[in-house]
């Protein structure tokens, strides 16, 4: 139930425009051009700035918290804080974040939160306070959490990001990228914080989970998927919702694996790699782009000039608007190049950042400032148009409200979750199948699950996750049970992951000796819960007085890569029963496996699955699903060879008086229950392309997808580059024994490199294509040379 001020809502939840035609949103007694949907857009915006006060462009500029602007009571009556009150009235705040958010940082439960049709009616009332109640009846924007699924109460949860790349499917992640746009829309929202664009290539670092691994074609094919799947064809369709770039930039390389430490990096590693993936997202049209923590050479992400203005807007044509992290620009007052948060303002609007998350520095000082003289008020318009564009682009000045029960029929659907599903079984990866000892008989009698991952529902679905429903998430324990109706299922926990004290480790091994197959469930975990604690920016702080799951999400860097409390333990002494074991590893970064690599049969990933997880790996393991998902980074045997990407810029690495300087698996590796064989590669430069062509084949005896890769190498050039580099991938599916013909087309784009004088150049030369199935296993090459 809601507490709603006297206004007219239609029969379907539908809010009405009052009177005829369109509102008089400032109350004047006419329609001004901003308020006239028959005037041209930037008509309407120049004349929306030029009726605004200082305070008023300044209070579109601040993103504050916006689940502090609702509160539900025990008998689930809603109302408006009156905090909402006095933003909008003091400070005229235009942007809220995360208001349908739920987590334990938030403290708002399955209880305390929002459903989607509640949810749906909460942003209708905000929206119509800020029409009925503000000077000029600006509309709100709501941005939401949109890493892997709205993190809000009854959305679809789909597998984290290091998943959703490990299918190698841009087709399939734009797929995944819509639904999610669909279901924050219904639901009010307009921005969605995604795609994360960091390349990976610290491992121990807390957030590898949310982004798409260590190569940047490969997350930035798969990131414009995502803005291209969150924006549609109009992002004022009512179904679709502005995509926010993260975390620009080198935020995946911190020193130390520290979350948000500085990144020692070159400009040409800077711009040919780290920032790539974003160049794409950006080129693919994407309309938001969040600064990053981090600095880069003693200059913080938030306040830098070169990668805002001259790099995003100037060069690679960017026109949307930049926010910053939650409380970055804060933070450039403990990174000391402001002396207090007036100044920090300052120094990040001048710097391109159109947007303060958190709220606390684009506010009374920046309007002070500029009466003062000490900042124009043309930088104040510059972002403040920037904003409101995308607020007219969305339509919100003609209709900000969403249908409410849209919101209860349209999201968390069985067919969006079977989209999750889908996602989650091609996000599978087989890493090792010993004696074929996959897929299992489904006519097998007595199945062991053990493993602390195997039957926990919050360790299935990483960081930036809403509470979930009782029965909304099928864990790999309930998957396999419904796959096997007929046989003995029997679960042990066995061990935590973390805690040391409390095991059932000979409960399990009795449990393994009575079954035909084991399933063990191992891992980490980035669940949060209602007895963490955490930093103002919502990040997790370790605590020494409790032991949780928890050991990956955002800041729980770690100094090794181990599977960590008694997992190992458990793992030897079910080994030691001789019973055949099946390890499926949950998780979040690639964590240790030198000793399951030599001993254990099958291994398989699957990262954080999401909510129809479960089932996809139970569709893996019985040989109802062929697992044909790829590593999107390369799994290291020890901590001590980071960094160990694939594309690093030397013919060789000498291996180390330990033991070898290879991965235990490659970049880009994974296996099948089928095989393929490649044949007949042909090459064809046609002008400033060359067409590459490939025959591929399924050798084998059931239907399975294969993902042919293309690498290419510059074999001479006026700087250093990659040994090899990812240019291009498709991921085909053949029937036993079908062949098909794969063609990629590369560009200058793919040929390009950055020159002495950093300068974007097609230097003439050869170059080697090498064609495979791994960055390891090249099956093909040729190679051709540029005039």
């Amino acid at each position: 139930m809601f507490f709603l001020p006297a206004i007219s809502v239609c029969g379907d939840g539908v809010y009405k425009k009052s009177g005829k035609g369109f509102r008089d949103l400032n109350k004047n007694g006419k329609l001004d051009p901003y308020e006239n949907p028959a005037e041209s857009m930037e008509v309407r915006l120049q004349d929306l700035l030029r009726q605004m006060t200082l305070e008023e462009k300044v209070g579109q500029l601040a993103h504050t918290l916006g689940w502090n602007y609702y509160e539900k009571d025990e008998r689930g009556q809603v109302r408006l804080t009156d905090l909402f009150r006095s933003d909008l009235k003091n400070r005229h705040i235009g942007c809220f974040w995360a208001t349908l958010r739920a987590d334990p940082w938030t403290r708002k439960t399955l209880k305390t939160g929002l459903s989607p049709e509640e949810a749906a009616e909460m942003t209708n009332l905000m929206q119509r306070y800020a029409q009925d109640s503000t000077r000029l009846g600006i509309p709100l924007f709501l941005a939401e959490e949109c890493p892997h699924g709205h993190m809000a109460i009854g959305t679809t949860v789909f597998p984290t990001a290091i998943g959703r790349a490990s299918t190698w499917n841009p087709e399939l992640e734009k797929r995944a990228a819509g639904i999610v746009a669909l279901e924050a829309r219904l639901q009010g929202g307009h921005i969605g914080y995604g795609p994360v664009l960091d390349v990976a290539r610290e491992l121990r670092w807390s957030r590898v989970e949310e982004g798409y691994g260590e190569d940047p074609f490969l997350s930035g094919s798969m990131g414009s998927a995502y803005v291209r799947g969150l924006q549609g064809e109009d992002v004022g369709s009512g179904e679709n919702v502005i995509a926010t770039l993260k975390h620009f930039t080198a935020y995946g390389v911190p020193e130390g694996g520290h979350n948000a430490g500085m990144a020692h990096v070159g400009v040409r590693e800077l711009l040919t790699e780290l920032s790539y993936p974003f160049e794409m997202a950006v080129k693919a049209g994407a309309l938001s782009l969040m600064t990053a923590y981090n600095e880069v050479d003693g200059i913080p992400c938030t306040a830098n000039p070169f990668l805002t203005n001259q790099l995003l807007r100037g060069q690679w044509g960017f026109s949307g608007f930049v926010v910053s992290d939650l409380y970055s620009i804060d933070g450039l007052v403990s990174q000391r190049v402001a002396a207090n948060r007036e100044e920090a303002g300052m120094l990040a609007l001048r710097s391109g950042v159109d947007s303060d998350l958190g709220g606390n520095c684009f506010a009374a000082g920046l309007v002070k400032a500029c009466r003062e003289g000490r900042l124009a008020e043309a930088d104040i318009d510059r972002a403040a148009c920037r904003v409101l564009r995308l607020k007219f682009e969305m339509g919100l000045f003609d209709n900000p409200y969403v249908e409410v029960k849209k919101a209860g029929k349209q999201i968390g659907t069985p067919e969006h979750r079977e989209v999750a599903r889908e996602v989650a079984r091609q996000s599978v990866v087989l890493l090792k199948n010993e004696n074929k000892l996959l897929p299992l008989s489904k006519e097998v009698k007595r199945v062991a699950i053990v493993g602390p991952n195997a039957d926990n529902v919050y360790n299935q679905l990483g960081d930036y996750t809403a509470p979930q429903a009782p029965g909304s998430v099928i864990t790999v324990f309930e998957g396999i049970r419904q796959k096997l109706p007929g046989a003995e299922i029997r679960y042990v926990k066995g061990c935590a992951v973390r805690d040391t004290l409390n095991t059932s480790i000979e409960e399990a091994c009795e449990v393994a000796k009575n079954s035909d197959v084991v399933v063990v469930v191992l891992g980490g975990s980035s669940a949060r819960d209602f007895e963490t604690d955490f930093l103002e920016t919502g990040a997790a702080i370790t605590n020494a007085r409790r032991v949780s799951d928890m050991e990956s999400g955002e800041g729980f860097d770690r100094t090794g890569l181990s599977l960590m409390g008694k997992q190992l333990e458990l793992l030897k002494a079910l080994y030691a029963t001789g019973k055949p074991i099946v390890l499926v590893m949950i998780q979040g970064r690639p964590l240790e496996l030198n000793w399951a690599a030599e001993h254990i049969l099958a291994i398989l990933t699957a990262w954080y699955p999401g909510s129809e997880g479960g089932r996809a790996i139970a569709d893996v393991l019985f040989g109802d699903y062929n697992p044909a998902g790829r590593l999107p980074l390369s799994y290291p045997r020890h901590v001590g060879q980071l960094p160990v990407y694939y594309n690093h810029k030397s013919a060789g690495r000498q291996d180390y008086v330990e033991g070898t300087a290879a991965p235990l698996y490659p970049f880009g590796y994974g296996l099948s229950y089928t095989t393929f064989a490649y044949d007949g590669v042909k090459m064809r430069v046609e002008g400033d392309s060359v067409r590459v062509s490939v025959d591929v084949r399924n050798s084998g005896d059931r239907v399975g997808d294969e993902v042919v890769q293309l690498y290419l190498r510059d074999e001479q050039a006026s700087v250093v580059t990659p040994f090899m580099q990812l240019k291009a991938f498709r991921r085909v599916s053949l029937a036993a024994g079908e062949s098909r013909t794969v063609e990629f087309v590369l560009t200058r784009e793919h040929l390009k490199i950055l020159d002495l004088s950093l300068n974007w150049v097609v230097e003439p030369g050869f170059f080697t294509v090498l064609i495979g199935s791994s960055s390891s296993d090249i099956r093909l090459t040729t190679r051709f040379r540029i005039n």
